[in-house]
Order: structure tokens, then C-alpha cells, then sequence
């Protein structure tokens, strides 16, 4: 692995032909990265998350390695598209209420062939009949099952608020609903523990934290793992031909592949390996995806500014959905300001040696959500761009 010094080195001689802002993926570190989640899935197959990915000439690159398999998509307008550009296996991530997109999925043989969509709620299934518009393809489904963690008899819940369905029997009741209701099929159950594969366990400076987060992740995994056995149980009573069982995410490939009741395993994030996924204990991954803003000046003393830069990612507002400065090491963000949406003041020794029109590198805080802020991504190998990629956003598709 390269020296900081030296990726720097090389980002700023394979892009100095392009002005910045500009965005890059380091093909190299993609492809190790890649590595990376195929061995730690241990020999189930992994599923790309398309929403940390959303460049379809990635996803592509990705699923023709060996140990990837299909696609976990998050809209269904992304969900169609993608099956219209020739991806034959994408699981709709969250449910929908886009009547247009169930029409059209319900009308074409090969869109819903292709589509699994999610549901945990009857009346989902009530949306998508209503929508059907004359459209008689059976829809495939999808079962998930809450994953979070209930303490001290559930008065404290860990984990993200998304499917109502907690226990075996709920989703046996709710398989059996879909298997009576005509034009529908189950053929899979996913259970995503975001606690555990979204949350770094080993935070710079707050080990006492890290400590905590380390011990409820291992109850966390220790709870799920028997209530997922028994959920894929109850299901398959009523469905014994049930096609997959998703679940994990980058930062618990190993542990959620390590559970006989799981069958694939989900992951995206690890590819790019954004700054969230600096706080692991359980893999390290290489920077893959980065950003640069332009120098455009200088200040004073131990200060550049760059133009733009205010990127925040989702989730609870906070320091760690900032995007990092990355190369040159060193530099960071004046508390007063932040990072900017039209330029961010930089502090630190080496903004000294920048000149006007010199790059600062960056990481997002995320992954896939870089690509709503470009519209291509350079991709890099040694010291050359060797393509160049849309991003959806390249190709005109914002989803969200």
C-alpha cells in the first residue's frame, strides 16, 4: 500500500489535466476493497448496495468478479432502471409507494422477473394491487425483519427504525398473507443490523465508548443471530422454496456470513470505503473514492481556502457526516466555518506549501452520496486516469 504522500502524489499527476472540483475512484484500492468482502463473506455471495456505489460502470465492474451476485437497489424507479440496462437480480431495499413504478413492473414479464420489491406491511400489498393498471405479472417479495436490539424488557431499543416486524410469527403471518394473495410470491427475507455493520467500535480518543459500543454489538449479534434462525424457520414453513436470506452490511460481513440461517450477505460502503468506516476493528479497508477542491486563496498564515466543499452526509447532523481533508495530511476545518457550500477555509502547516490552483483531497463521510455532487468519477490506476464514469447523476437519474 502507497504512502499518503505518495497516493497524493499520484491523484495530483493522473488528474492534472482536469480542473477540480473533481472526483475520483482509485481502481486499484476498489478492487482490493472488493477482495476484502469476498473473502470475509467466507463463500456466500455478496450483494452490492447500489445506493453506495451509483455508477452503473462499477456496479458492473464489481458483479463481474467472482463472489458477487446481484443487487440491492433503494428506489423502485432506481430498481427498474437498472433492470432495464440488463441487471438481472435486484432486490428493492425499502418499500415504495410509487404507483407508476408498480404499474410498469406489474405490466412487463422481464422488469418482474428481474425485481424483488420489499414489503412488511399488508397494506403495501394493498398500494401495489391498486396500481396494477391492468398489469398481471406476479410481483416478488420481500420479507424484512426488524434487526434492533430491545433492552431492559425493550424500554431502550438500539438500532434503526425500520421494519415492524420482530418475531418469527409476525412474518410467518405476513408470508402467509402474500402466499394467499394472488400475483404476489415470497421469495426472500432480509434483516439489515445497521447497530452493528454501520457503527465503527473503535473511536479515536473515546475508548470508554468504544468499549460500550463493543459489548452491545456483541448482545447485538448474540440476540439477532438466534432470532433470525428462528425467523427464517417460521418462514420457510410456509414457504419452503424461500430463494435467499439477506443480511449485514460492510462493517459485519464476517460475523452476519458466519450464520448457517444467512445465504447472501449485503455490502456497498466497503468498496469506496468512505471515513465512517475508519472506526473498525474488524477490517481495514483502503480509501477508494476521494474528492478535490481547488486552492483559490490564501489568507494568512497556515490557512488556504478552497472552493466548495460542503458536502454533509445524512443521518444525525454532527462533526463525523463532514466530509475529512484528506491529502495533504494536516489540514482542517476553522470551527467558525466549517465546511462551506461555495469555499471552506482550511487550517493547518501544510496549507503554507498550496499555491493557488493546487488540489486538497477529500473523503466523504459516506459513500454513494459523493456521486449526488459529481457527475462523473475519474478512474484512476497508478498515476492514470484510465476512463471516466457517469455517476447517476452523469446520466441524468436522481432517485432521491
Amino acid at each position: 500500500m502507497n504512502s499518503p504522500a505518495a497516493d497524493r502524489a499520484r491523484y495530483d499527476r493522473a488528474t492534472a489535466h482536469l480542473d477540480a472540483p473533481l472526483a475520483v475512484v482509485d481502481l486499484d484500492a476498489f478492487d482490493a476493497n472488493a477482495d476484502d468482502l469476498v473473502r470475509r463473506a467466507g463463500g456466500k455471495p455478496v450483494r452490492v448496495a447500489s445506493k453506495s456505489v451509483r455508477c452503473r460502470v462499477l456496479l458492473e465492474r464489481v458483479l463481474a468478479r467472482p463472489g458477487f451476485a446481484g443487487i440491492m437497489s433503494y428506489t423502485l424507479a432506481e430498481s427498474l432502471w437498472l433492470a432495464r440496462s440488463g441487471f438481472e437480480d435486484v432486490l428493492l431495499a425499502y418499500p415504495s409507494a410509487d404507483r407508476a413504478g408498480f404499474g410498469e413492473l406489474a405490466d412487463d414479464p422481464k422488469l418482474a422477473a428481474a425485481v424483488t420489491v420489499m414489503v412488511d406491511d399488508p397494506a403495501q400489498l394493498e398500494l401495489i394491487d391498486r396500481s396494477r393498471a391492468g398489469g398481471a405479472q406476479e410481483v416478488r417479495v420481500c420479507l424484512e425483519l426488524d434487526t434492533a436490539l430491545h433492552l431492559f424488557g425493550g424500554r431502550v431499543r438500539v438500532g434503526a427504525r425500520r421494519s415492524p416486524l420482530r418475531t418469527p410469527e409476525q412474518l410467518a403471518d405476513l408470508a402467509r398473507t402474500v402466499s394467499a394473495r394472488p400475483g404476489f410470491r415470497v421469495v426472500g427475507l432480509m434483516g439489515y443490523e445497521g447497530h452493528v455493520a454501520g457503527v465503527g467500535d473503535a473511536l479515536a480518543g473515546r475508548p470508554l465508548r468504544s468499549r460500550a459500543i463493543r459489548l452491545m454489538q456483541g448482545a447485538a449479534r448474540k440476540e439477532l443471530a438466534a432470532r433470525r434462525a428462528e425467523a427464517v424457520r417460521a418462514v420457510r414453513s410456509v414457504v419452503p422454496d424461500l430463494e435467499f436470506v439477506n443480511g449485514g452490511g460492510t462493517g459485519s460481513v464476517q460475523q452476519t456470513a458466519a450464520e448457517d440461517a444467512v445465504t447472501e450477505i449485503a455490502a456497498g460502503s466497503g468498496l469506496y470505503v468512505p471515513r465512517l468506516f475508519d472506526n473498525y476493528t474488524s477490517f481495514r479497508g483502503r480509501p477508494a473514492a476521494l474528492f478535490a477542491q481547488p486552492v483559490v486563496r490564501r489568507p494568512g498564515v497556515g490557512v488556504v481556502t478552497v472552493l466548495g466543499g460542503g458536502y454533509p452526509a445524512s443521518g444525525a447532523a454532527g462533526p463525523d457526516r463532514l466530509p475529512v481533508p484528506y491529502l495533504p495530511q494536516g489540514l482542517r476545518y476553522d470551527p467558525q466555518e466549517g465546511a462551506g457550500e461555495v469555499q471552506t477555509p482550511l487550517l493547518g502547516s501544510p496549507a503554507d506549501d498550496l499555491l493557488i490552483g493546487d488540489r486538497v483531497w477529500f473523503r466523504h463521510a459516506k459513500a454513494g452520496e459523493l456521486c449526488e455532487r459529481f457527475d462523473a468519477l475519474h478512474l484512476v490506476q497508478g498515476d492514470r486516469v484510465t476512463a471516466t464514469a457517469p455517476t447517476y447523476r452523469g446520466e441524468g437519474r436522481t432517485f432521491l
